[in-house]
């Protein structure tokens, strides 16, 4: 019974409407308080905190360090009730219990973050439609390769096309034999004037034959000078026909891979549309069909606007072509035309007509001056 006392007398404190304690009783609470406390805590070294019903804590003791005694109390915390917890989610403040085990609150306004997007998942994603579009476009062409499956055919563009691509091989002959004799007329030039060397070294050493071995080295000179004005001509011939067949073709016909590769996509997603169209009609095939269709449409009109790409490219190729290549067989004729002629005026005429300027042996090393 002698135990019961404190507990009686702390349940039967009588508290005002605003949650403070009567007067009265204020001294024998404190007395009460102090003989249920364990032992090493004092009464002036505990904080009582009482708030009312719109404060955020509840019940809370906090006690000090009693004197005298060398280790450190216990702490003796009474966590927030469950009325007190529903309050403090009701007013948006977040509760943060540290490693020290102390209740603390950090007020402020709730925030709720976006969903991140999980870039696993985009990957994913983009893996299975590009798998999608793959799966579509092989089907498509094995079906044409096997005759069972239609194509989109432009019967004009597709000409074209195959024009373009027979002339590329034609050039392309063009160029390997035209580089065939710069490397042949090289040589040619290269012993040309070593024979020349030789022939004034004679002329020099041999006094009866000093005319004859200076007249062949002059000859030999002569054509070893007009060697490589005609090299330098035949040179250009092949850098232009070189960048004609190697860059402006070749990008022409990767704009033409490009079309072939949106035609076929438009195929694939046109044969899906039409099966789906010859088949049933209900809840479950109409979201397929609507679907089928919107990506047909995507894909009609990019099959269109390359389409339109290609026939717009196609048109100022041959216009570049045309011009180019005028050029340059006017200059490859006119070239050897006048070298094998032996007019060495009318050679270096036409080199000077197509702006080229011959490069002398160790023109290409800058001296030292010029680099600085």
């Amino acid at each position: 019974m002698a135990q019961e006392s404190p507990k009686n007398s702390a349940a039967e404190i009588p508290v005002t409407s605003n949650g403070q304690l009567e007067d009265s009783h204020e001294h024998s609470f404190n007395r009460d308080l102090k003989r249920s406390l364990p032992v090493g805590l004092g009464l002036s070294e505990t904080k009582i905190t009482s708030h009312g019903f719109d404060s955020t804590k509840e019940g809370v003791i906090e006690a000090g360090q009693f004197p005298g005694s060398s280790a450190s109390p216990k702490s003796s915390v009474i966590s927030p009730s469950s009325a007190a917890a529903s309050r403090l989610a009701g007013q948006g403040c977040d509760l943060i219990i540290p490693t020290g085990g102390r209740a603390q609150q950090k007020s402020g306004p709730v925030v709720l973050a976006d969903e991140v997007k999980n870039p696993a998942m985009e990957k994913l994603e983009l893996v299975r439609k590009w798998s999608l579009n793959t799966y579509k476009c092989t089907r498509q062409i094995i079906s044409e390769k096997l005759g069972r499956g239609s194509r989109t055919v432009d019967l004009e563009l597709e000409a074209q096309i195959d024009i373009l691509r027979d002339n590329k091989k034609k050039y392309e002959n063009i160029l390997k034999l035209a580089q065939t004799l710069s490397t042949q007329l090289f040589q040619m030039v290269h012993t040309q004037r070593q024979l020349g060397d030789a022939f004034a070294d004679l002329s020099l050493k041999s006094l009866e034959l000093h005319e004859e071995f200076g007249y062949n080295a002059d000859t030999q000179k002569l054509l070893a000078k007009n060697g490589e004005t005609l090299l330098g001509a035949i040179n250009f011939f092949i850098a232009s026909v070189n960048t004609l067949v190697n860059k402006t073709i070749e990008d022409t016909l990767l704009t033409v891979k490009q079309y072939e590769s949106a035609r076929i996509e438009y195929d694939a997603y046109r044969t899906d549309l039409e099966e789906l169209n010859l088949g049933p009609r209900d809840a479950n095939t109409l979201p397929k069909i609507e679907q089928s269709q919107q990506l047909f449409q995507v894909h009609k009109e990019k099959y269109d606007k390359m389409r339109n790409d290609v026939s717009i490219k196609l048109k100022f190729l041959e216009e570049n072509k045309v011009k180019v290549l005028h050029n340059q067989l006017v200059l490859f004729h006119n070239a050897i035309a006048a070298y094998f002629a032996g007019n060495q005026k009318q050679l270096e005429q036409t080199l000077k007509q197509f702006h080229i300027k011959l490069k002398t042996p160790g023109a290409d090393a800058p001296s030292w001056l010029e680099e600085q």
